[in-house]
């Protein structure tokens, strides 16, 4: 039997073919690079417009995850991986896989939960909305802080890594967008060892719309973390 990969590298997708081949061949590069034993996985939510083939073509392995949303894909995706460890990331471009080092870092330390800065790391001009920069993450964020006593200062940054047995130990569940709220709630419930590093937004190379609709998914993401407090006794 071959020894386990350190690391995967996980990417969600739902029609990325605009920007999926750079996305993987920076991860392929940085894996090259630090000398890391890895793989680069995409996660597929029925993309219609041939990510799969073009992820195939570029050295990636591709899951079919049949039920439809983020936190879907990114959950096929943690069941399928490989790796000790993942850092997930998604597939538009906006997040920089050439420079992940830090989190693997991390990781390694004995981190169990390690999430990107991008307040702490740079946004580029146009890459988040003016109502999720100055309103919709601080806001989130700052309750969720405050609802479960954790440090982390960025609570939606999509690109995050973890300790892939001690993930799959919390049971996450949700299907949707909340599912980034979901991890970071359940990792403070549970008390996982969980760290912060600054990481780059730009903005994503797509042509059209993101996935993400800021009041619906905002409210989602609120209503899940008032629901989940935990009662006290």
């Amino acid at each position: 039997m071959s020894q386990q990969p350190e690391l995967t590298i996980l990417m969600p997708c739902l029609n990325e073919a605009e920007t999926l081949a750079v996305c993987i061949e920076k991860a392929k590069r940085f894996l090259e690079e630090a000398q890391i034993d890895g793989e680069v996985l995409i996660a597929d939510n029925g993309s219609t417009d041939g990510s799969q083939q073009i992820a195939e073509e570029h050295g990636a392995r591709v899951v079919s995850v049949p039920e439809k949303g983020y936190g879907a894909a990114l959950q096929g995706g943690m069941n399928a991986a490989l790796g000790r460890y993942v850092i997930m990331g998604d597939a538009d471009d906006s997040y920089d896989f050439l420079h992940l080092m830090p989190f693997v870092e991390k990781l390694r330390e004995g981190y169990e939960l390690v999430m990107g800065n991008r307040f702490k790391g740079g946004i580029a001009p146009g890459a988040m909305p003016f109502l999720h920069k100055y309103l919709g993450n601080p806001v989130l964020s700052f309750i969720g802080r405050v609802l479960y006593k954790s440090d982390v200062g960025d609570w939606h940054c999509g690109l995050r890594g973890y300790r892939t047995e001690s993930m799959k130990a919390l049971g996450l569940k949700t299907p949707g967008m909340e599912y980034a709220s979901e991890m970071v709630v359940m990792a403070a419930i549970h008390g996982l060892k969980t760290a912060e590093v600054p990481t780059t937004l730009s903005p994503d190379g797509r042509s059209r719309p993101p996935h993400l609709r800021t009041f619906r998914d905002g409210w989602r993401h609120l209503k899940f973390l008032i629901t989940h407090v935990p009662k006290k006794k």
